[in-house]
């Protein structure tokens, strides 16, 4: 065996691990073809032959244990090392669920292999990470799929208020789950959950679709102005080519003015400016209004707030608590007139106080939302407040 730093060549014949061996490192083949074996019932047993571009001895790399199989150039090889530190890395990066998986897939194989040969030890893994978290993630996910079938879901509606005239302009609808054991579900938690599936799809229809069904009963109250209702859109959303038009007709067989539905993009999500500028000139030619959702959190610089033609801007709540200080108050009163300049509404979140209420009010900001102007409530709530 000739060895490097990159490179470990092997000749035709020669071991290049063994049963039992301790797992140090993994191997990427990079010519030649290697047999894997085993020993069963004192008979050596070949469980597979691989060739350039496949991985061998990674398993025993990923769950620590010993080799449990032999390893053997048919023909020189050459061979890349991995170093099990590689694998820890990755593995500590992975998704805790797709880890998880992988772990229980490592032990199913370890216990086949173990029946093949007739050793009798236990077999298992202890991985550096716990598992139970990962479990606990996917029976969520199972427990919000049957919620969403069963329209267990609630949609919530937060009051903006126009600040200069003190009255209700719209609304943001806010998702919540109660769970029969585990009761309020953060909505960090499972909203983040959903993106990572395909789940923030069908939850947004959902949530779109209550939406909609709350205009049309808020326009039952024959009030002189129909309030507007904002959602919030994810990534995964923004990449659905129908999304738009999924809205549009879920207010045209409802009879609803598309100004009436507002679209809400989180900072984080404006850094594919093409593609947000394409969504907001499509809701625009509808005729809905797009708005900068947690600004200033910082994932954003201001150029995509000069070259995205937002309607508002909403302050992230963080600002808002700033203004109990002159830095705080300097900052939001830059940023109110920033909004101005580019033509936009600007709406303050976390509005907790009347002193918070009332700088804003001087600063000239058009919105304010928070617990100041009313905690998240029911549609039915919403109706009898008239």
């Amino acid at each position: 065996m000739e060895k490097s730093a990159t490179r470990q060549s092997f000749s035709a014949g020669e071991i290049i691990f063994a049963e039992d061996d301790a797992p140090t490192t993994a191997f990427l083949i990079e010519s030649g073809r290697v047999a894997v074996t085993t020993v069963q019932h004192g008979e050596i047993r070949e469980l597979g032959e691989l060739g350039p571009g496949a991985l061998l001895g990674e398993m025993a790399v990923i769950d620590s244990a010993p080799r449990s199989a032999t390893a053997r150039a048919l023909s020189d090889c050459v061979l890349t090392p991995i170093d099990r530190n590689q694998f820890a890395e990755r593995l500590a990066m992975a998704d805790p669920v797709v880890r998880a998986l992988l772990m229980s897939q490592l032990t199913r194989f370890r216990s086949a292999l173990a029946r093949l040969t007739g050793d009798v030890r236990e077999v298992g893994h202890s991985p550096a990470h716990d598992d139970s978290g990962a479990f606990d993630k996917i029976r969520l996910e199972s427990e919000l799929r049957a919620a969403l079938e069963r329209d267990e879901l609630e949609v919530l509606l937060q009051p903006i208020q126009h600040i200069a005239t003190g009255k209700t302009a719209g609304f943001e609808a806010l998702i919540r789950w109660q769970h029969p054991e585990r009761g309020q579900v953060s909505p960090t938690e499972f909203i983040r959950l959903a993106e990572e599936t395909s789940l923030i799809i069908p939850i947004g229809d959902y949530v779109l679709a209550r939406v909609c069904d709350m205009l049309v009963e808020l326009r039952g109250l024959g009030r002189e102005s129909l309030p507007f209702i904002a959602l919030n859109i994810s990534a995964r959303q923004i990449d659905d080519p129908l999304l738009i038009d999924r809205m549009l007709e879920h207010l045209k067989v409802r009879g609803l003015p598309p100004g009436r539905l507002e679209v809400e993009i989180t900072e984080s999500l404006v850094f594919n400016q093409s593609q947000i500028s394409a969504l907001i000139d499509r809701c625009h030619a509808a005729g809905m209004q797009v708005a900068l959702d947690d600004f200033g959190t910082g994932y954003s610089n201001l150029g995509p707030v000069l070259s995205l033609k937002f309607d508002r801007i909403k302050l992230d709540q963080s600002f808002t608590r700033a203004l109990d200080g002159p830095r705080g108050t300097g900052l939001v009163r830059a940023i109110v007139a920033m909004t101005k300049a580019l033509n936009c509404e600007m709406i303050a979140e976390g509005v907790e106080t009347r002193d918070q209420l009332d700088a804003l009010r001087e600063m000239g900001c058009d919105y304010a939302q928070g617990w100041l102007v009313g905690k998240p409530i029911s549609l039915h709530e919403v109706l009898d407040r008239g």
